[in-house]
């Protein structure tokens, strides 16, 4: 995978975190780390680890690849540097083993209780483990009192729409403004559609003097992209999600949505195929249609862009993220579809407050040609 690591891990001292692929470890043959205290070293997958703890020792750690009869093996090891025993003496040395499931909980309290250097860093949260980890443990609360981690991952993202309540509200009502002023637009595009930069001075002006932020419309998604990243991460590496149900068909949130538009959705007795080119699944199930609805419809609320070109990429969006998102996890299909539902309602309350018409059929209309046209 190439979101998370899987091969040889371990914490060293000054080298800090360690992580090595089996190709790695295959090419260099051996890895050393000499006079080591503390840490640990071991392998790991994705929801799967074994580690060795080394205690009140010095060591040389080692990573390495064998040749057996059956194949190839790799090595997690550690070597104790010498110590002197006094005749009648003992020495008693001890390793601590931690073998099995990633669990969060598990692994936390023993880097906590054991004060294991780092041993939460078994658990690859990626780059952004200050987002990916708090978002976990969000939905995790939620998860502790409805007992449902899709019903944790709905709570969460109402959580993190009130936390940007007053940005997102700033940018709709920007957009809400450029609507109003979407007649006095096209009239300066057409008075100056032959001198471009004189076009573009008239619609600066126009924005300043209606208190306007042309690229206001873009914080809703900005915000929502690292929020997607960390919950694609979260539902990819905590074997928390595995097999955890939402609700109808959807017995596993981590991975995707086992339903096909072809049946209907599974109301036609036979099993339809997976169609797939590139990244799209063309036969994308009810969670990936419901999203690209949502989105279609929260972008039909923002002013149409004025190039021709923008408002072709803008209307074709919806119809390459459905396939795209087919094959992403059905938690992350249902968080982004819920946000976009949120987001609707949110702008529409927005848009009458400030008084203007919200013109969403009628936008969908112009797509083809009969959307009513601008007063002049």
């Amino acid at each position: 995978y190439f979101v998370l690591h899987e091969g040889l891990i371990g914490v060293f001292g000054e080298e800090g975190l360690v992580e090595l692929k089996y190709k790695d470890v295959r090419d260099d043959g051996r890895t050393s780390y000499s006079d080591q205290t503390g840490g640990w070293l071991g392998i790991t997958d994705k929801y799967w680890a074994s580690a060795l703890v080394p205690q009140d020792i010095t060591y040389r750690g080692e990573f390495r690849q064998d040749t057996i009869a059956t194949g190839e093996s790799f090595v997690a090891a550690y070597l104790g540097n010498a110590m002197a025993v006094e005749p009648g003496a003992a020495i008693t040395v001890s390793t601590r083993l931690f073998a099995g499931a990633k669990e969060v909980a598990v692994v936390d309290g023993y880097h906590e209780r054991l004060g294991i250097d780092r041993f939460d860093l078994l658990i690859d949260w990626g780059w952004f483990y200050f987002l990916t980890k708090p978002l976990f443990q969000a939905i995790h609360f939620f998860f502790n009192y409805f007992g449902n981690f899709g019903v944790a991952i709905l709570l969460v993202t109402v959580l993190i729409k009130l936390l940007f309540l007053p940005l997102a509200n700033a940018s709709y009502a920007s957009m809400s403004r450029m609507k109003k002023v979407q007649p006095q637009m096209k009239a300066l595009q057409e008075r100056y559609k032959d001198d471009r930069m004189e076009q573009q001075k008239q619609l600066m002006e126009l924005y300043k003097r209606e208190k306007i932020n042309p690229i206001s419309g873009c914080w809703p998604m900005l915000i929502q992209i690292p929020v997607f990243f960390a919950l694609y991460k979260v539902l990819f590496v905590t074997i928390e999600m595995r097999h955890a149900p939402f609700i109808g068909w959807i017995h596993d949130l981590s991975a995707p949505d086992p339903t096909n538009f072809v049946n209907l959705f599974g109301l036609l007795p036979f099993d339809a195929p997976n169609l797939q080119v590139g990244g799209l699944h063309l036969t994308f199930g009810f969670w990936p249609l419901l999203m690209g609805i949502t989105m279609f419809i929260q972008m039909k609320l923002n002013p149409a862009p004025t190039d021709k070109t923008q408002a072709a990429i803008f209307n074709w969006m919806p119809v390459f993220f459905t396939p795209l998102m087919a094959g992403f996890p059905a938690g992350l299909v249902i968080y982004w579809t819920w946000n976009n539902f949120l987001s609707i309602l949110q702008q529409s309350f927005i848009m009458r407050r400030h008084g203007v018409e919200i013109e969403l059929f009628n936008n969908i209309r112009s797509m083809f040609g009969r959307g009513k046209k601008p007063a002049e």
